[in-house]
């Protein structure tokens, strides 16, 4: 139930809901219903409803090496935190090895800091190589338009000028 279905339902309780939703939902496949003889086939596929069902994205997936540049962020983001956990807990028990780990700690921030810049980084390169918007209210394809429609009657002037140097002439119209 969204925000707006819960404005507009009358108040009722969790319980009430809950009590109401089960009513409508089909029994589980796997366990016996008591106090009722078998469904046949045709009820049991009419009553039949799937785990989930599949809903569009609202966005466009990842593309591959942005999606792999994000993993690998996040994976040496889940070492680094677990480097400084350790090296906390061997500070606080006096450890040899609280040196070494707040060391790699370190390190390891570092490292993590540049795979959260290669996510943006290539993100960044994707979208300017393969990104280009072309939808009709696209800034860059006005632009694009207008470039070409000045290109063409650059070309079309100095077609022009060419084929009048051709005739000989001194480029003046033989009529004034």
């Amino acid at each position: 139930m969204g925000t707006a279905e819960r404005r507009e339902a009358p108040e009722e309780s969790v319980a009430e809901r809950s009590a109401a939703r089960w009513r409508l939902e089909a029994p589980d496949r796997d366990i016996p219903a008591r106090g009722r003889a078998a469904e046949s086939a045709d009820e049991q596929q009419q009553a039949y409803r799937p785990l989930w069902v599949e809903e569009p994205a609202r966005r466009h997936p990842l593309p591959d090496p942005v999606r792999t540049a994000a993993v690998r962020a996040v994976l040496i983001m889940a070492v680094t935190l677990i480097q400084a956990m350790v090296a906390f807990l061997c500070t606080m028990a006096g450890s040899w090895l609280a040196f070494p780990m707040v060391i790699s700690g370190v390190a390891s921030t570092v490292v993590a800091t540049w795979a959260v810049v290669d996510v943006w980084v290539t993100r960044q390169v994707w979208s300017q190589r393969y990104g280009v918007v072309s939808e009709p209210s696209s800034t860059a394809r006005a632009l694009r338009r207008e470039r070409r429609a000045r290109r063409r009657e650059e070309r079309a002037a100095l077609r022009e000028q060419e084929r009048i140097r051709r005739r000989g002439g001194t480029g003046q119209l033989s009529h004034p």
